[in-house]
Order: structure tokens, then C-alpha cells, then sequence
């Protein structure tokens, strides 16, 4: 298995530290991990101020700056993850303009709430698993020995999984009136199996929720205040916007990727939603301080 992989982040864990330097490394960080296994302290990010504490898991996207305030002797691992990690040349299916790492992280990178960067895990388990992942990981990656490529693999691949999962959760919560109904189970599974068209039908959706063909679109529109189809819509093109600002995807490939019939369907479909073209906007990416 090509080891490639192992040049594309930067890992590194310390020990019972009362001062943190590496926040200098931002410059090469496109996505990262932070988890303190233990200590006290704040995490600055984009102006607001958060607090850490044991086994505390953040993550943060290109745009993100922050500092690290140390209270008490904090173990930190940060998991810095460079742009090229999620590009092409990672793909397993030469098909995916975008590869599958890349998609477990999507979610986050256009999610503009920032409490979120400090991760909530819905099920105690989950965190568990992360945070021993995140360990094992960190053992693999450090030791001496020549480190194994599968399990740094597949622990990533895991770990973004659960990541992703949970912020999106988090996300709904924020978004509808009872944040554990059946309501959030249909948005996290059409977000899920967002390129999957059959998989979101409202015929398959009341299969899978077994709720009546006749009655889904209205039980969703009274929670989201929006049909089904133009939910699924406004996450595509979400998703658009995701791509435009962190990859180089040509828009004909992120048309063909998110069900748009051509280019043509996507230039207009983007305009009539977010009132400028997808030339345009990717244009304004580039003046943008």
C-alpha cells in the first residue's frame, strides 16, 4: 500500500506541557484534530474563547485561528491534516472527482457555527472511541519502528467518520424544535446518503422511517419549514460552495458529482439560489482577504 499518505499530515503529541508553540504551524494546516487527553486551559478561535478540559476533542477548518491558554500542565496530540491529504491522488475510485476523505469532512467545512468546534459527542461510546483511536494512532505514527500504514489508515478514516458524524448532529440540533425526534434521524440520513438519489426519495425516506408515502413531505416541511426537495437542493449546493472554496474541481465535475445535469443546470440552479454565478463566486474566492 503506497505510503503517501504519511506525508500528508503532520502529527504531534506532548507531554504534561504548560506552554504551546505550535500554533505556528497554521500555515500548513488545511484541517486538524486537537485532543486533550488531559489538562486545563481555553482554546482562543476566531475571537471567542473555550474551555478544555480531559479528554476534550476540537477541529478546525482553513479559516480557523486560534491559540491555546494553558491553565494546568495539559497532554495534547494534534492531528494537522494538509490540503493534498484530501485530494485526488487519495482516491481509491478514479470515478469521485473529490476523494472519500474529503467527503467525511465536507460536512464540517461549511458549517459556519463555531461553538461546534469544540466536538459534543451524542453517545459517551463514540467519544471513547475517538479518543482511543486518536491514541493508537499516535503510538503507531511515533514509534521507532516502521509504522503501519494500514492501521494509520483505516484509524483516520474512523476517526473523520465519527467526527462528521457528530458535528453534523450537533448542527441539527441547533436547527429544529426537538432535537432527538425523527426528524433529525431524516436529515442526518439524507446528509449521509446525499449522492445517492434513490436513497432519498420521499418513497424511500417513509420506507425508512415508517412514515406514510402521503404524509412525509408534510411531517418534514413542519419541522424544517421547506419541502424535502429543496432541502436536498440547498445541501448540494452547500456542498457546491464547500468544493468551489477547498478544492480545484473543475465545475463540470462537481456537477456530475452532485446530480446536476451539466454545468448549464448548475450555473443556473446556483444563481437562482445564491443570486451569482458559479464563475462569479468562484472568482470572488480569490479577492477575498
Amino acid at each position: 500500500m503506497a505510503r503517501t499518505i504519511i506525508n500528508n499530515f503532520v502529527l504531534k503529541h506532548y507531554e504534561n506541557e504548560t506552554y504551546f508553540s505550535f500554533c505556528t504551524y497554521t500555515s500548513i494546516r488545511f484541517f486538524e484534530i486537537l485532543y486533550f487527553e488531559k489538562g486545563t486551559g481555553n482554546v482562543k478561535i476566531n475571537g471567542s474563547s473555550i474551555p478544555y478540559t480531559d479528554n476534550s476533542v476540537f477541529v478546525f477548518i482553513p479559516d480557523d485561528v486560534y491559540t491555546v491558554n494553558v491553565d494546568s500542565a495539559t497532554t495534547v496530540t494534534t492531528i494537522k491534516f494538509l490540503k493534498s491529504f484530501f485530494n485526488n491522488s487519495r482516491n481509491s475510485n478514479p470515478t469521485l472527482p473529490v476523494n472519500n476523505w474529503f467527503r467525511n469532512i465536507e460536512g464540517i467545512l461549511y458549517n459556519k457555527v463555531k461553538q461546534l468546534r469544540l466536538l459534543e459527542f451524542k453517545e459517551a461510546y463514540e467519544k471513547e472511541n475517538v479518543t482511543s483511536l486518536v491514541k493508537l494512532l499516535t503510538k503507531e505514527f511515533l514509534k521507532n519502528s516502521a509504522n503501519d500504514i494500514f492501521i494509520i489508515e483505516n484509524s483516520l478514516s474512523v476517526v473523520l467518520h465519527l467526527i462528521a458524524r457528530n458535528m453534523r448532529e450537533s448542527a441539527t440540533h441547533m436547527t429544529i424544535n426537538k432535537p432527538e425526534s425523527k426528524i433529525q434521524g431524516i436529515i442526518n440520513y439524507i446528509q449521509t446518503h446525499i449522492y445517492n438519489s434513490k436513497a432519498i426519495t420521499n418513497k424511500q425516506l417513509a420506507e425508512e422511517f415508517d412514515i406514510a408515502d402521503n404524509y412525509i413531505g408534510q411531517y418534514f416541511k413542519k419541522h424544517m419549514d421547506m419541502s424535502i426537495k429543496k432541502y436536498i437542493l440547498n445541501y448540494k449546493l452547500n456542498l457546491v460552495e464547500t468544493r468551489l472554496k477547498y478544492t480545484d474541481m473543475q465545475f463540470s465535475e462537481i456537477a456530475l458529482e452532485l446530480g446536476f445535469t451539466d454545468t448549464s443546470h448548475l450555473n443556473k440552479t446556483f444563481l437562482a439560489y445564491k443570486g451569482v454565478t458559479v464563475g462569479a463566486f468562484k472568482e470572488g474566492l480569490k479577492v477575498t482577504p
